[in-house]
């Protein structure tokens, strides 16, 4: 079996609005084009992963239970087949772990149990911690302006104004290999 390409993802201020802490999935909203804009990386041979860090839990701020809902319901408005997994990360910023983004644990977790071929894959987000996980993945990396990407000083490989502009990105990229 080849190893896939992949397209990995960080969740809140990329795929949904970023709400502060967000433990309840009423508050779950996608950006406009999102779920079309990763059906169309799907149906050109990529695999999709979520790789959210989610701090709320460890501060006392929210349960595992309610990311738990919350995910679900991001999963259901996004359509639940387009996601192969998602990984989240409930440490602390000071935790020095390996998951914690911009630590890439949990990418080589999902290459690993999915055959990724990481270089020819992306780590899509809107904050540096995304694009620096990425690149120590061996990804290449792409900042939204989405969430916290118009205020971040990071230098990824490409900038987007938001997920369904990505789409362009790769498809640009994918065609020059």
């Amino acid at each position: 079996m080849t190893p896939a390409p992949a397209v990995f993802f960080d969740r809140d201020g990329t795929l949904m609005e970023d709400v502060y802490y967000c433990g309840d999935p009423a508050r779950v909203k996608l950006y406009p084009g999102v779920p079309e804009a990763l059906a169309r990386l799907k149906s050109i041979g990529f695999r999709l992963f979520v790789v959210t860090n989610q701090s709320g839990i460890a501060r006392g701020l929210i349960t595992e239970a309610q990311y738990r809902a919350v995910q679900a319901e991001f999963l259901r408005q996004l359509s639940p087949d387009l996601i192969d997994a998602s990984y989240f990360c409930p440490d602390l910023p000071d935790s020095d772990s390996p998951r914690r983004k911009p630590a890439p644990g949990m990418v080589l977790e999902a290459a690993a149990e999915f055959d990724i071929d990481l270089p020819r894959s992306y780590f899509i987000g809107d904050k540096c911690a995304d694009i620096e996980c990425g690149r120590r993945a061996g990804t290449r990396t792409i900042l939204v302006l989405t969430g916290y990407g118009a205020t971040q000083t990071c230098t990824p490989d490409f900038t987007a104004t938001d997920v369904p502009a990505t789409v362009g990105i790769i498809l640009d990229q994918t065609s020059r290999r």
